[in-house]
């Protein structure tokens, strides 16, 4: 049974994101989490914290159950593009340049390759 997290409004460059995020992309949770502590990007403290709250929502889901045993994985990962700040910043001549503060969204699914035999 798989488990959700989400990260709204966080305050990066989505494109910024989508590299620390294709990183971990398939990856079994244990080595995402380890690839993810010593990657040298501020992205990846979000996302660290991200996964480890879908990992979370999976043993709330999954009471009883180790997340060893279940041999958790990132299924899907995604970055989205949020909302964007529009700021001026004084130019020459009397103009102004326009800024552009982005922001991004993350989607992250975590799930088990174990498969629970269905009960009807």
């Amino acid at each position: 049974m798989e488990a959700i997290a989400k990260l709204n409004n966080c305050p990066t460059s989505p494109r910024k994101m989508r590299l620390v995020v294709d990183l971990i992309r398939g990856e079994r949770v244990e080595k995402a989490l380890y690839i993810l502590k010593y990657t040298n990007k501020e992205a990846a403290t979000k996302v660290e914290k991200l996964l480890l709250s879908a990992i979370k929502n999976w043993e709330v889901k999954n009471e009883g159950q180790s997340t060893e045993d279940a041999q958790l994985y990132v299924k899907y990962i995604s970055v989205d593009g949020g909302r964007q700040l529009k700021r001026l910043r004084p130019a020459p001549q009397g103009r102004g340049y326009r800024i552009r503060k982005r922001s991004n969204h993350v989607t992250l699914v975590v799930d088990s390759k174990i498969v629970e035999p269905q009960t009807n």
